[in-house]
C-alpha cells in the first residue's frame, strides 16, 4: 500500500492488542538507548502518551518524526529494532511512514519495518510488516501542534 499523508498534530497513538485500550506509552527510566516505548492504559495525566506527528522535512512526502508533545526535545529513535524515546539531534530522530489497513493504519520504520505490540507492557518492536493486529495503529487526532 502506499503512505498516507497525516495532518501534523499532537496525537494518542492506540494499540489494536487484547484487553483494555493501550497507547504507545514512554516509560520513566532510562536505559542505554533511552526510555522502553510500550503500550499501555490510559494515564489520568497526558505527558508520556501525546505525541506529535510531523514531517521530518518541510518537503511534501517527507517521512514523519514523532515526539513527546510535552518533552519536545525527546523523541523516537530504534535501536535494534526496538522503540526508544530520547533526547537526540531531530536528524538521529527515527523516520515513519503511515499505510492505511483493515481497522487502521501500520506505521513502518525508514527500513520498511512495522511497529508491533505484543501485549500492554511490552516494549514495542519493529518486524517484517505482516497482516497482523498487533501492527495495527489508530491515530486520534489531539489537536494542533501550537495549542496548548
Amino acid at each position: 500500500m502506499p503512505p498516507i499523508p497525516v495532518k501534523p498534530g499532537i496525537y494518542k497513538i492506540h494499540a489494536h492488542i487484547i484487553g483494555p485500550s493501550a497507547l504507545v506509552t514512554a516509560t520513566e527510566h532510562a536505559l542505554k538507548h533511552g526510555a522502553p516505548v510500550i503500550t499501555d492504559r490510559l494515564n489520568p495525566l497526558p505527558i508520556e502518551q501525546d505525541w506529535i506527528i510531523e514531517p521530518s522535512e518541510p518537503v511534501p512526502g517527507s517521512p514523519y518524526v514523532i515526539r513527546l508533545a510535552h518533552h519536545e526535545e525527546a523523541g523516537l529513535v530504534i535501536p535494534e529494532d526496538k522503540l526508544y524515546v530520547n533526547s537526540v539531534p531531530r536528524n538521529e530522530l527515527a523516520k515513519f511512514t503511515f499505510e492505511r489497513v483493515i481497522g487502521g493504519v501500520k506505521i513502518l520504520s525508514d527500513k520498511g519495518l512495522a511497529l508491533r505490540s505484543g501485549h500492554r507492557g511490552a516494549q514495542i518492536t519493529l518486524v517484517p510488516p505482516k497482516p497482523e493486529f498487533q501492527e495495527t495503529w489508530t491515530l486520534e487526532f489531539v489537536s494542533p501542534i501550537d495549542e496548548d
